[in-house]
């Protein structure tokens, strides 16, 4: 079974049959059961020391000749990241915080070997001095809706593999061989979805008017030049999850009827850069991007252009002079970027959040989508919640809670 996965990655998929068949090839050739230490290895755990914790469960693993037994999986952000580095044992996801190296010899011969708990490296809630044992149980995940962030955990960012085991790309299958461009666009447009960039702005509405523009070329840009004081969703999602963004980029450019791309990244996030241009690559490498995808006819490519860290940029006219070269200042408003965007030419430009979205509206429908949310303003929202709290860190809650809710129901509880 690994050799017919590797033959299946090693040649480009040419049909959504084939997609299909390499999603199934790796799940067939995975256990459920099989013991995953799942380390946090975003940019925040990395602060507190994640890299070191890695490295002694490497040398633990080895020493103790468990590779066959025991999976080690370096994942993006958990979003908990007051009590990082994180650590989740799977299947029964017994959760560890601010685990240091020296826990390792520990962590591996009582947990993972004979399913103890070591009682000192859990969550004790605040309020009721209980100790949590299971991730799912913790309160600041508990009362979250984690739609788009929750696969950080359970994947690494930089194998395709695991993205395609979840069901990665199936939804950029499904809009080139069942949907066609406009319906595309409706299903988007019936979702409710708007843009998570903080305009909030119809993200449908934006895409018909592009597609709808005159000209041959046509432009996608995905906005990750997160310059707010405090915030580091799009860096975090970017790290975690790169595949999720490109794949709705992928979606959106079909949609518009763009064949060229760009992900628009501060060169301060050097994991997002480098996450971002490994998924570019094996998305490349599988036919998932590039000439022909999946053998639809459809052409696109995806270049990485890494800003110099300006905070005007992340304004959308900004942040298209930036990328012609030009100096990164905001054009008069009159000017629509889905007409005359980048280099003039009809332009799309969404966030990485409302990306993200995107395969999820496709894969589960409008309907699914628009059940989350306001009237107003569906799906969910990721917001970095810090400051004299006890839980700190990044939080998916729908659209619509109230600021005491996000603060003192998972922020304080």
């Amino acid at each position: 079974m690994v050799e017919q996965v590797r033959k299946l990655l090693e040649k480009r998929l040419a049909s959504a049959a084939e997609l299909e068949n390499l999603r199934q090839s790796i799940l067939q050739r995975r256990d459920p059961n099989k013991l995953c230490i799942s380390v946090c290895a975003g940019t925040g755990c990395r602060a507190s020391g994640a890299e070191a914790v890695v490295d002694a469960f490497i040398d633990e693993i080895e020493r103790r000749e468990l590779q066959i037994n025991v999976e080690l999986k370096e994942t993006g952000c958990h979003g908990f990241c007051e009590r990082g580095p994180v650590v989740v044992i799977r299947p029964k996801r017994v959760f560890y915080q601010r685990v240091k190296p020296e826990d390792i010899p520990e962590i591996i011969s009582e947990t993972v070997l004979n399913g103890n708990i070591i009682e000192r490296l859990l969550y004790v809630d605040p309020l009721t001095n209980e100790k949590i044992v299971y991730e799912s149980d913790v309160p600041f995940y508990k009362r979250q809706t984690r739609t788009i962030f929750g696969a950080n955990g359970e994947i690494d960012p930089t194998d395709i593999e695991d993205y395609i085991a979840i069901g990665g790309y199936s939804a950029l299958s499904k809009a080139l061989f069942q949907m066609s461009p406009e319906e595309t666009i409706e299903e988007v447009k019936r979702s409710g979805l708007r843009g998570r960039g903080g305009g909030g702005f119809p993200t449908g509405r934006k895409w018909q008017s592009c597609r709808d523009a005159k000209g041959d070329t046509k432009y996608v840009i995905c906005n990750a030049d997160e310059g707010d004081p405090g915030a580091y969703q799009d860096r975090s999602l970017l790290e975690g999850n790169p595949h999720s963004v490109l794949e709705g980029v992928i979606i959106g450019a079909y949609a518009i009827g763009s064949h060229e791309g760009y992900i628009y990244v501060r060169n301060e996030y050097p994991l997002a850069v480098e996450h971002a241009r490994i998924a570019i690559e094996q998305a490349m490498d599988c036919g998932l991007l590039g000439d022909n995808i999946l053998g639809s006819g459809f052409d696109f490519t995806v270049t990485i252009n890494k800003g110099g860290g300006a905070f005007v940029c992340g304004e959308s006219s900004a942040l298209m002079a930036s990328l012609e070269g030009k100096i990164g200042e905001p054009r008069a408003k009159y000017s629509h970027m889905s007409e005359n965007g980048l280099w003039d030419r009809p332009s799309l430009l969404n966030n990485v959040k409302t990306w993200a979205n995107v395969p999820l509206i496709i894969n589960k429908g409008a309907e699914w989508y628009s059940r989350i949310g306001t009237a107003g303003s569906k799906g969910t929202m990721i917001f970095s919640l810090v400051g004299r709290i006890n839980n700190t860190g990044l939080v998916e809650v729908p659209m619509g809670i109230t600021l005491r809710e996000m603060i003192y129901d998972i922020g304080v509880d």
